[in-house]
């Protein structure tokens, strides 16, 4: 009688860490073979440092083929978590240590976070119309580093990223419709022979998820207590918990983002870093929410006055809509931040703990410089009326709604 094969799906039992790791062993065996060369994408947070750290061990112990070349792309958008960031400092050094080549992915200095807001002027994203950042500084620099890197190669280049099943509701349905694709099975990791989004890689480039099974807790155990010993690579990942909540990261699952996310309901990232005693030196960064909310106010930007054709000849749907900040607003803003980070960096220094950059001095030279040229954004001259002025209603199809009382009257 053939014994049976035990599942996923067996009486609700759920997998032990080493089951998880044996399963990303099965996975990597499995395709590793037909990509000499790979990639790992690596944004610092807990999934993707739990993948990069771990496949690393595999391959120094041999439980994986090692291939011919391996490079590590770290996002770095310059707006991570403190602990992250340093994280991922002294994890490249462990990594370049191994003689692994790290690629430190960066948006060009124009359209950094902080550059494109104070230096350009464009306001903060928001969620409803101008959510801009993520592709910016995070999803279009590293396909420019990926295709720079996947043209010196002639073979398929494997991408390995550390998407995970349960840390996205939207994400899991993508899974639940592509989880076959390719030839790949279940237990397998997700694999895809080509990323849906990738421009001019059809054909050499796949992606895997090779910890896509793993449970939350499973990630915790091994960033906490296993990396950090010798034996499974010795790496600097135990301050990474305290980036979603120290002791209580499994428990609370929180989920990290921007230093002060403009896009968040709540900044559950930094108020949780902030409760740690030794991270409460940063309660300054807390300001920086405050500061976008403030710069989208009308005070602090200009609009169209009317009627406005567009380079295609088409009219603006929004004929009187809000613009760029004002000049005043962005050096406002940037001394603002700058006095965050000052802050921070004397309570640092003080305590003898970590300090922080936020808009570092090649930064703040271009913002300077982008506002003493008057630097305003496409389709902005900044002779503009400011966001506050009152003045008659413009609709789309050229229509003119008077004001009924002047704004001398008004007041």
């Amino acid at each position: 009688m053939k014994a049976h094969q035990s599942s996923f799906f067996d009486g609700g039992k759920r997998l032990q860490m080493t089951e998880s790791i044996e399963l990303t062993i099965q996975s990597l065996q499995a395709y590793l073979p037909d990509h000499p060369d790979v990639g790992i994408a690596w944004s610092g947070g807990k999934d993707s440092t739990a993948t990069l750290t771990m496949i690393v061990w595999l391959i120094e112990s041999r439980k994986i083929p090692r291939p011919r070349s391996l490079t590590v792309f770290y996002a770095d958008t310059r707006q991570e978590l403190p602990p992250l960031a340093i994280a991922a400092e002294q994890i490249m050094d462990e990594l370049r240590e191994r003689g692994i080549r790290v690629e430190v992915v960066t948006a060009p200095m124009d359209k950094r976070f902080m550059v494109y807001i104070l230096g350009r002027g464009v306001p903060p994203p928001n969620n409803n119309t101008l959510r801009w950042c993520t592709r910016q500084i995070k999803i279009d620099p590293m396909q420019a580093a990926l295709t720079e890197r996947i043209a010196e190669f002639d073979g398929k280049f494997l991408m390995i990223t550390g998407v995970r099943q349960g840390e996205s509701a939207i994400r899991d349905q993508r899974i639940e419709m592509s989880c076959g694709k390719d030839g790949a099975e279940c237990g397998q990791g997700w694999y895809q022979k080509v990323l849906p989004d990738a421009k001019g890689l059809s054909g050499i480039l796949a992606t895997l998820a090779p910890l896509l099974h793993m449970r939350v807790c499973h990630v915790w155990e091994w960033l906490k207590h296993w990396a950090p010993l010798v034996e499974f690579g010795d790496w600097s990942t135990a301050m990474i918990a305290d980036a979603y909540g120290g002791d209580e990261a499994e428990e609370i699952n929180a989920r990290t983002g921007c230093i002060g996310c403009p896009l968040a309901a709540e900044d559950t990232a930094l108020n949780t870093l902030l409760r740690n005693p030794a991270w409460a030196y940063l309660s300054p960064l807390l300001g920086l929410r405050v500061l976008w909310r403030e710069l989208r106010e009308p005070k602090n930007r200009i609009k169209k006055a009317g009627l406005e054709r567009l380079k295609d000849g088409s009219i603006a749907k929004n004929p009187q809509r809000m613009g760029p900040l004002t000049l005043e607003a962005r050096l406002m803003g940037l001394e603002r931040v700058l006095g965050i980070q000052a802050a921070c960096n004397a309570a640092a220094n003080a305590q003898g703990r970590p300090r922080i950059s936020l808009i570092n001095a090649e930064e703040e030279a271009r913002i300077r410089e982008l506002i003493a040229a008057g630097t305003w954004p496409d389709g902005w001259e900044g002779d503009e009326p400011s966001a506050e002025t009152v003045m008659p209603i413009v609709y789309q199809n050229g229509a003119v709604q008077p004001l009924l009382f002047s704004a001398e009257e008004a007041s």
